[in-house]
């Protein structure tokens, strides 16, 4: 059956596993690009489109790809021509995980059991808008089972949103908190004046003037303190790749100078800035008992031609093979020398490195802690199903299954929220599998303690969040 139950288990101990343990586990989702203003005002979409379609990269990158004019990806173009749009990309996307997360979308939230295709679209479209009226992010996210939300939040953010979420504390909402995400201060560096426009923001929400790395470094940690008073459950930092180099505090102090005088720091400096800045988030992270996390391997806004018309960060990005091991092991290296080694996650982009990470997570432990570096989830270009089970494949082989903190959505869509069912089918597939072939004993009521363990207790204990903190 066509994105039935059962779908992608195929044994029966996978099926067992996932109805009877996975689809009870709530969704601790602890890297999220939803937005906390649109849970704090209750938004409620008016068209499927603006739900589906006007906040999510991977569709927007799949109907370029077929050829979509960019007025009916981003350009405001009327709803329903958006997603007739989309409806003719759909076909193209068999073997996509897109195809199947939208598919398991429409029947989860507006129960349509049919393809999407030009010939349904007018069909799914009238029934979905039908819904639509009665349904709001809050309503979704319970829908969905979320038990905690954390957002992507610049430390100039006001955290205005955060404050009326936890002002209104309704009961069945889940925890939404916010995640520093200082990407700005090294992105923005190549351009200084807006990366002057940025600081000025930082001095605005933080009281404090910035001019060089001293005052920089004073501002954002207040910064952080204002997040860890909003709930905060630690950082997160997109890089290239860590640069693999020892601090240079003079170096950092030049670029932090170089940049407020509106001239452009180089390379080195630039690179020395990223170490400071990243020292700054671990001590914090482990001084106040938070999480550090690091994406890295993102090649962003890799089309010049799109990033002109449309902008940055706008699904124009690809994977760069650079070497990613010297610096992130140099940096975790120091951080436990120094005592300053908080519980981290990990995320490569490129698949090759799998192994890289996975080795590296487990090579730092500290007693009393399950973890204490994750090799985190499958990230972005590797969230589809043949990417998820080489991803548990190799924690299996290389690191510790039972430990992993699970899956997130890394997305800007609501719907988005059935990628933790599709992993969780994954998962129950690769643990029937090992039954199956006699590698493991079919003892039910340990592996749905694994399962149980992966899919939502062992977040909620990493990140110190929920029931089972």
């Amino acid at each position: 059956m066509f994105v039935g139950e059962d779908v992608l288990l195929s044994t029966s101990t996978a099926r067992e596993l996932f109805h009877g343990t996975a689809v009870g586990c709530p969704i601790i989702d602890f890297h999220s690009h939803l937005r906390a203003a649109d849970v704090a005002a209750d938004r409620v979409y008016t068209t499927l489109s603006e739900l589906w379609l006007t906040e999510d990269h991977y569709t927007w990158r799949a109907m370029r790809l077929a050829g979509v004019d960019e007025t009916l990806v981003t350009g405001g173009a009327d709803p329903w021509d958006t997603f007739a749009a989309w409806a003719a990309t759909m076909p193209r996307l068999i073997g996509s995980p897109l195809y199947l997360w939208g598919h398991l979308a429409l029947r989860r939230v507006f129960g349509v059991d049919v393809a999407l295709h030009p010939g349904s679209a007018r069909e799914i479209w009238d029934e979905a808008n039908r819904q639509l009226t009665g349904l709001s992010t809050r309503s979704l996210l319970a829908r969905f089972g979320v038990e905690l939300l954390a957002t992507t939040d610049d430390p100039g953010d006001d955290l205005l949103a955060h404050a009326e979420l936890r002002e209104a504390g309704q009961p069945g909402m889940p925890a939404v908190v916010p995640t520093w995400r200082p990407d700005e201060v090294l992105g923005l560096l190549p351009d200084p004046h807006a990366w002057n426009v940025w600081v000025e923001r930082l001095e605005d929400v933080t009281g404090l003037g910035v001019g060089d790395l001293p005052s920089l470094v004073a501002a954002l940690e207040a910064s952080l303190a204002r997040f860890a008073r909003a709930g905060g459950l630690g950082s997160d930092h997109g890089l290239l790749c860590v640069p693999d180099r020892e601090r240079d505090e003079r170096l950092a102090d030049e670029a932090v100078r170089l940049a407020r005088q509106g001239r452009k720091p180089s390379g080195e400096q630039r690179d020395a800035l990223a170490l400071e800045v990243l020292w700054l988030a671990a001590r914090h992270a482990k001084a106040n008992d938070r999480v550090f996390q690091l994406h890295l391997g993102a090649r962003r806004d890799a089309s010049p031609r799109l990033a002109a018309i449309v902008g940055r960060d706008v699904g124009g990005d690809a994977v760069t093979d650079l070497p990613q091991e010297p610096g992130l092991r140099r940096l975790l290296a120091n951080l436990e020398s120094s005592g300053c080694l908080p519980r981290s996650v990990l995320f490569n982009l490129h698949p090759a490195q799998g192994t890289v990470f996975a080795a590296l997570a487990g090579a730092f432990a500290r007693p009393g802690v399950r973890g204490l570096v994750q090799w985190g989830p499958p990230w972005w270009f590797n969230d589809h199903e043949e990417g998820i089970e080489a991803h548990l494949a190799c924690l299996a082989a290389v690191g510790q299954l039972g430990a992993f903190v699970g899956m997130v959505t890394d997305s800007r869509s609501v719907l988005s929220m059935v990628r933790h069912e599709v992993f969780r089918r994954v998962l129950c597939a690769f643990v029937g599998r090992l039954v199956d072939e006699g590698r493991i004993p079919p003892d039910r009521a340990r592996l749905a303690e694994v399962v149980h363990d992966v899919c939502c207790a062992n977040a909620r204990a990493f990140f110190g969040c929920g029931a089972q903190a």
